[in-house]
């Protein structure tokens, strides 16, 4: 069970907490080559927050260059499996010794509930760095089928240098997603965290190097995507880029690997996923997983379900029960409120883009039922109720772009087919949903929907051992799992003859 924190705590905990960070290369803490540096504003107060080394192509070169050394010495693959589970168990013990101080982290950087940075993304990402420490001494090579006078190794060896390029949403979770796998298969990793969110990458980095991970393994560049993430993409000494952020960007990591060394790519990109609720199915738990699916994290969520595609003739029965869950159970409020549910957006940019999808919904016929504006204006952060928007169609700009905030599009459909059509109707695929209490309806249906994941008469349930990813322009690549580690591996043939 979570502890519980008054916002006095937190409070107190911030008036003694520096906030001036530099990389973290080789090992060790280091300024900015220029000596430049930017200051981030908090979400939750539009305070000035964080004050980071602003990197650019040199000190992305000192961070391949020192990954490059540690991976070429042999200083961590070359370890004994058993030592290296060691080391990476140890890293999962810190970060959850630790865990007030991350939580504290993240949520100046991003806004969200400390209780839920405390309770779910410190929580999830130690148990990642544990679920693939302990699996690396169980990970096999095979022997492939030969004539008596041969013997062929197939071997599952490392890339090498990998770029990590993360998100602001998820930042501690996905980080785990990236740095558990490669690290495990005994690569040197160069993380870039999106520029929002840099205080728990870089504090991870310093615990695992206090648990045992050697100098060089696992390096942090702080800054902004065109002065670092390109040159990262572009470097000629990376050997693979692990990407999660928008479809518009992930594009631009697939041409910098093309233009580059046409190192390896995999990508974790947007979505606009569609729950869909059939006449017959039980809407108290439809409404629980449609609120919850598309507001948790103020919808700042790659997979949220901002499409409720609902049978016409309970679709104003299925919304009133989603604004009766919000009034019940989702708090907006500020993030040390131990009652907060959700927080706020990650900066004023985002929040403007979010209303004007809000006002284009609008202008283009749809209907706001309830929430979907800005609120606790006063308090100078970036909050936006949770709300639903009916009355619209899936070519509506609502229905078709990514909010990536608190805001669910309600379109209506008649038959089974429609609903599909639907459904499919995006250019992305990363999740969906089906409640119907027909279970043939609920495979047929499922089977048929072209995402990543697909829940029945649930949303947003998952563990380690299920991989995540998406199809279509939601990427390509899955993290988590056993089936993460092979990305960031490659295959090698050893064929010794006999005679």
């Amino acid at each position: 069970m979570t502890e519980q924190y008054s916002r006095a705590f937190w409070e107190e905990r911030l008036s003694g907490l520096s906030l001036e960070r530099g990389h973290f290369i080789d090992g060790r803490v280091q300024p900015a080559a220029s000596g430049r540096t930017f200051t981030r504003t908090r979400p939750m107060d539009g305070q000035p927050g964080a004050v980071l080394a602003r990197g650019d192509a040199t000190d992305v070169d000192r961070a391949v260059v020192s990954a490059r050394t540690a991976f070429e010495s042999g200083v961590w693959r070359g370890k004994e499996p058993m030592e290296k589970k060691k080391i990476m168990l140890r890293w999962a013990e810190l970060i959850r010794a630790h865990r007030e101080e991350l939580a504290l982290l993240e949520t100046l950087d991003v806004g969200k509930p400390v209780q839920a940075s405390l309770g779910i993304d410190v929580r999830l990402c130690a148990d990642g760095i544990q679920y693939y420490g302990e699996m690396i001494d169980k990970l096999y090579d095979e022997i492939a089928p030969t004539g008596p006078k041969a013997r062929a190794l197939v071997r599952k060896v490392p890339l090498g240098v990998v770029a990590a390029i993360t998100p602001w949403n998820y930042p501690m979770i996905i980080d785990a997603w990236k740095l558990g796998p490669a690290i495990a298969a005994g690569n040197s990793v160069v993380l870039k965290p999106a520029e929002q969110s840099s205080l728990s990458a870089l504090r991870l980095a310093e615990l695992a190097v206090e648990a045992g991970l050697p100098a060089g393994v696992f390096n942090v560049v702080t800054g902004f995507g065109e002065e670092v993430g390109k040159p990262l993409a572009l470097h000629m000494d990376v050997d693979m880029v692990a990407f999660t952020g928008s479809t518009e960007v992930g594009k631009l990591i697939m041409g910098y690997a093309a233009q580059s060394n046409l190192k390896r790519v995999a990508l974790e990109l947007g979505g606009k996923s569609p729950l869909v609720v059939f006449e017959d199915a039980d809407l108290d738990a439809a409404a629980s997983a449609a609120a919850w699916g598309c507001f948790y994290n103020a919808g700042e969520t790659c997979h949220a379900a901002t499409r409720l595609v609902v049978q016409r003739p309970v679709a104003e029965m299925l919304i009133a029960k989603i604004e009766a869950v919000v009034k019940r159970e989702i708090m907006l409020a500020h993030p040390f409120e131990p009652s907060a549910q959700i927080g706020a957006l990650i900066e004023a940019e985002h929040m403007d883009k979010v209303l004007g999808l809000v006002a284009a919904g609008e202008r283009d016929g749809g209907r706001r039922v309830f929430g979907a504006e800005r609120v606790l204006a006063e308090t100078g952060g970036y909050y936006v109720s949770p709300g639903v928007i009916t009355d619209v169609t899936n070519d509506m700009r609502i229905a078709r772009q990514e909010i990536f905030g608190p805001v669910l599009a309600a379109i209506a459909f008649d038959t089974e087919e429609e609903a599909l059509r639907i459904a499919n109707d995006t250019i992305y695929g990363l999740a969906g949903a089906v409640f119907t209490r027909d279970m043939d309806r609920a495979h047929r249906f499922s089977e048929a929907v072209h995402a990543g994941t697909v829940w029945i008469n649930t949303y947003d349930m998952s563990n380690f051992a299920t991989p995540f990813g998406g199809f279509k322009q939601s990427g390509f690549g899955r993290d988590r799992s056993v089936h993460a580690i092979d990305k960031y591996c490659d295959y090698k043939t050893i064929w010794q003859q006999f005679g």
